[in-house]
């Protein structure tokens, strides 16, 4: 059953190697971490819900928003296939019921902020911008050329995007949902701006990313999605 439909347009990407054992008390019963190329990555990804549907009715004002989460990538064997999905580690989003309808049913760490959008394409120049207001005022921009690209088999951008299960911690017990859409086109990034306090927003384990340089940094045109209904596994 879809427990919502949408779509995630302009999705920025930043990700960040980290120490597994950072991670640890974060993942869900049932899962371990899913490695590429031996790395543990942790990534900041900021994107617009457009188009958005709950149990198949539009709600209005809350059709269109943003979203800014930092997550991590994990997998889990199920009838000798594994099932690859991420585990957030908090979602960022700028109304209070959208926090309260994700915590409530998938037992998401969601939290409400002040946020808005700059989205622009001039020439053959496309520029997304995403902020949102704890304290102060955070920021995540990325410029990039404005021609999509097809995904490349067995890419680092693969890797990140084709995770199509979600994974929720709630103690002992352990939850997924899944996630469906098709693969996404992506844009070449020509330079990237970040201006974030990870501590203040995710905790003291975090502070080591405000000074340490991103492996990659993505921007994926994104597409229609469908989420699942959550069922527990564990």
């Amino acid at each position: 059953m879809n427990f919502l439909k949408a779509e995630w347009r302009k999705l920025a990407i930043i990700n960040y190697e980290i120490n597994p054992e950072i991670l640890e008390k974060y993942l869900p019963e049932g899962t371990e971490l899913d490695f590429y190329h031996g790395k543990c990555y942790v990534s900041l990804v900021g994107f617009m819900f457009l188009n958005t549907k709950l149990l198949g009715l539009s709600i209005p004002f809350y059709r269109n928003f943003e979203e800014v989460n930092l997550r991590f990538y994990v997998k889990k064997k199920e009838k000798n296939v594994w099932k690859r999905g991420v585990v957030f580690i908090r979602e960022i989003v700028p109304k209070y019921a959208l926090s309260f309808v994700a915590n409530l049913f998938y037992r998401e760490n969601y939290k409400t902020m002040p946020m808005n959008n700059d989205i622009q394409v001039n020439n053959d120049e496309l520029t997304v911008k995403y902020s949102w207001k704890d304290k102060s005022w955070h920021s995540l921009q990325i410029i990039a050329e404005s021609n999509a690209l097809p995904m490349e088999n067995d890419s680092e951008f693969e890797f990140i995007t084709e995770h199509y299960f979600g994974f929720t911690k709630k103690e002992t017990k352990t939850s997924e949902y899944e996630v469906c859409h098709p693969k996404w086109d992506h844009y070449k990034v020509k330079e990237y701006r970040l201006d974030i306090e990870f501590s203040m927003l995710y905790g003291k384990e975090f502070e080591f990313l405000n000074n340490q340089e991103p492996v990659s940094v993505m921007l994926a045109e994104g597409s229609e999605i469908e989420v699942k209904t959550k069922k527990y596994i564990m």
